[in-house]
Parts: structure tokens; sequence; C-alpha cells
């Protein structure tokens, strides 16, 4: 069946997916350093991923949808009214490179906990509650033609599929003078190849960057031996899982934001030092039903 949306097709996909059982994960809030818990449990069929504050009274809740999303550096942030939570980019990542759909996402904090920077804590405790798969369909909506968004030096764009699954490509480029320089890395996403090569990518950022960040008064609980921070000298009081890892984790994030879509999407991915920013325009522009109709009433 072909959509109303010219880029793309729709057709069944495979049957959604739940967990099993609860599953907590603690730690704390880059951003605001405090301690918080997030607990995995099992939904309905077309429940979607929610995020709930159960610090909160009556327990609300955010959908994980681009409609929600709302502009904040370096992170991905939803709100619905004046409910919001915080840097769940990982959270989404491990759920969608699982190949979850619904999911309630338990939070006692407005913010998800940091970890080591990358998604495996999230990876395990979903691993340690079992997939279960249900009796619905999930939606997968395959790219016909190609889109791009952005700007010349930095976008993201997807093309019709050569495959059964996604294909993801990150370039990133510091220059050649950046402690960091130039990375590229492709990957055909599974679960499998999601946890090997994906999930163990860590967040990074610039000396100069995490600087500021602690000048203005954020992240200060953070330190350099919880994520990446290079120097001149490479990463400080730390070491890099994959020679490439910064171009990988950028993909992480991609899989994480790609996933307010609410429905598969099958293509071709490539992007050129593009962002956060960048993913949710990309979500618009091929899901503009994402962004509307019952996902944003619910998100007002």
């Amino acid at each position: 069946m072909v959509t109303d949306d010219p880029h793309l097709a729709m057709d069944t996909g495979r049957k959604q997916r739940t967990i099993g059982r609860p599953a907590a994960v603690a730690g704390f809030g880059y951003w605001s350093g405090r301690d918080v818990r997030l607990e995995f449990r099992p939904a309905e069929v077309n429940a979607g991923i929610v995020f709930v504050r159960g610090d909160l009274p009556g327990c609300p809740a955010v959908p994980a949808r681009v409609a929600c999303r709302v502009d904040a550096p370096r992170r991905t942030s939803l709100r619905s009214g004046t409910v919001a939570v915080e840097m769940v980019e990982h959270v989404l990542a491990a759920l969608a490179g699982l190949g979850i759909d619904n999911c309630a996402v338990w939070l006692d904090q407005p913010e998800v906990p940091g970890l080591d920077g990358s998604a495996v804590p999230f990876v395990e405790a979903l691993d340690a509650a079992g997939i279960v798969r249900q009796d619905a369909w999930q939606p997968r909506r395959l790219v016909e033609r190609t889109v791009r968004v952005g700007s010349q030096d930095q976008w993201i764009e997807v093309r019709p599929p050569d495959a059964s699954v996604p294909v993801f490509r990150y370039e990133l480029d510091y220059g050649s003078a950046g402690p960091i320089g130039r990375q590229v890395f492709e990957i055909a996403l599974t679960p499998d190849s999601f946890r090997r090569e994906l999930a163990p990518c860590r967040t990074f950022l610039l000396k100069a960057e995490a600087q500021w960040l602690h000048a203005q008064g954020i992240g200060r609980r953070t330190t350099a031996r919880d994520l990446l921070v290079f120097d001149e000298g490479g990463p400080i009081d730390n070491h890099e899982r994959f020679p490439d890892e910064c171009a990988r984790h950028k993909l992480l994030d991609l899989v994480g934001d790609l996933a307010l879509a609410g429905c598969d999407l099958v293509g071709r991915f490539s992007a050129y030092r593009s962002g956060h920013h960048h993913n949710a325009e990309l979500v618009r522009a091929l899901v503009p039903d994402a962004d509307a109709g019952g996902a944003r009433r619910r998100c007002a």
C-alpha cells in the first residue's frame, strides 16, 4: 500500500515486541548531576515507547514521538505540556536497536541516567528482561525517494534501500588538526550488529567544550572517566573502544532519534557532520503525520 507521503511506501513489516518483565538501571544525570532510577516495563500492543515521570503527581507520560521533541543542546529532549524528559536518545537507541516497540520507561527524575555514555547498560537490562513477540504488526515504511535535510556543511539524507534492513553511514570530520580528525563508519542494522558495533560507543566532546559546560554549572558531577573527553593527546583518563568510536556514537544517536517516527524506517541513511536537530528534521520530512494529529495533541 502506498501512503500519501511521496517519499515512502508502507507494509506490515514484522510483529511488534515488548519485554517480558520489568528491568531497572540506576545512575546520575550528566546534565543535572542528580541520582536517577530508570525502569523498563512491558507495554501492550500499539502502546509505543512512552516515558513516565513516576516522581510527579498522577505519573504523567511523554510519548516518544517527534511531535514532543523540544530543542536542547547536545541531546534529545521531549515535553508534553509542562512534563519533560531529557537526554532520551541512548534509551531510544537501545529499544530501537533491539527491535522493542512497546515499552513504558519510568523515571524518578527529569533526566535519563548517563551511565558510561553508551547504550550498553540499557541493552543489558532489556536483554535480561527478555524480548517478547506480540500479536500485532509493526508499521514499516520503505523509502522510495531520496530526502536530504541540512546544509552543505552538515547534512543527513536517506535513499531507497538496497537491503532488507536499514543501512547507516556517518562521516565525522573535525579537520586534520583536531584531536578526533575524520572518521567514517557504516553498518547494516540488526539487533546483533547493534549490540556489537553501536551499543558500546560513548558520548564524546572536546576538552574546551567540557570546560565551558562546567563553567556554566552544567555536568559538574560528570568526569572524563564517565565519557570520552578529547584534548590534543586523545581521550583524557580513558581509552577508545573502537578507532572510530565517535562516528559510531553518532550513528547510535541517529538510531535513537529515528525512533521518534513511531515506525520502522528502511532505507540507506548517510550523514555528514550532522546532529540531533538534523535527525529530527529528517523524521519530520519522512513521516509528517508523526508530527500531527494525536501525537501533537498529546504533546501540546
